[in-house]
């Protein structure tokens, strides 16, 4: 039966997460690029040692490509026994968030502090996110003043809780409204918004300050 179940979207979703062809993870994990196609393209799941071989190969966890602990927040589990902070330098924020993703928006609302998810791309030296005309963020980031931008806070993650490791990057900047002239540029960003609906409204921020940081077991 064929369907792309769950197991199988995994394997898509982390293979083009790396840029991997079915090749490429075919050689990774020691079995045919045929098999992998079949992975993908059909239902079921196959026997553990083949997932953990897969999940080792798209740099993932075998709970992760089985879809487990997706409701709830990553990091229950203990960390490493003698964790290492490590101070990411800018170029190496930028090559983490480069790829895109999901990042969350921190501002100052009118009901108080406010932190959403939006899907972003990092697109011309900023991060492009997508929002709907008259909404919360469009709203709450327009200061009134004409060429005066609110500064707000963009962080994005990655926690490997099998690995007991991740890192997190967060961006300040000035939230720019681009103009609907400007529109067209932006949308070459190609940003899909999980949320769906009308996101006609662009906004850019150029990060004025980039800190991240990285933990890992020695």
């Amino acid at each position: 039966m064929t369907g792309n179940g769950d197991f199988g979207r995994r394997i898509s979703y982390h293979r083009h997460l790396l840029g991997l062809t079915p090749e490429q993870v075919a050689d990774r994990a020691d079995m045919s690029a045929g098999y992998v196609q079949h992975l993908e393209s059909h239902l079921g799941t196959p026997d553990p040692g083949t997932v953990t071989r897969l999940a080792t190969a798209l740099e993932t966890t075998a709970e992760d490509l089985l879809g487990g602990g997706h409701d709830r927040p990553p990091g229950p589990g203990p960390g490493p026994e003698e964790p290492v902070l490590e101070v990411l330098d800018r170029e190496e924020c930028l090559r983490l968030v480069a790829p895109g993703g999901i990042g969350r928006v921190a501002f100052s609302g009118r009901s108080g502090p406010t932190v959403l998810p939006v899907n972003f791309r990092f697109h011309e030296g900023a991060v492009v996110f997508r929002t709907a005309y008259g909404g919360p963020m469009d709203q709450d980031l327009r200061s009134g003043v004409k060429g005066v931008d609110i500064k707000i806070g963009f962080q994005v993650d990655r926690i490997d809780e099998a690995r007991q490791e991740g890192w997190s990057v967060l961006i300040q900047g000035p939230a720019h409204h681009v103009p609907q002239d400007e529109a067209e540029r932006a949308a070459e960003a190609d940003i899909t918004s999980w949320a769906g609906g009308p996101r006609a409204l662009y906004i850019r921020v150029v990060p004025h300050q980039i800190t991240g940081r990285r933990i890992h077991g020695l």
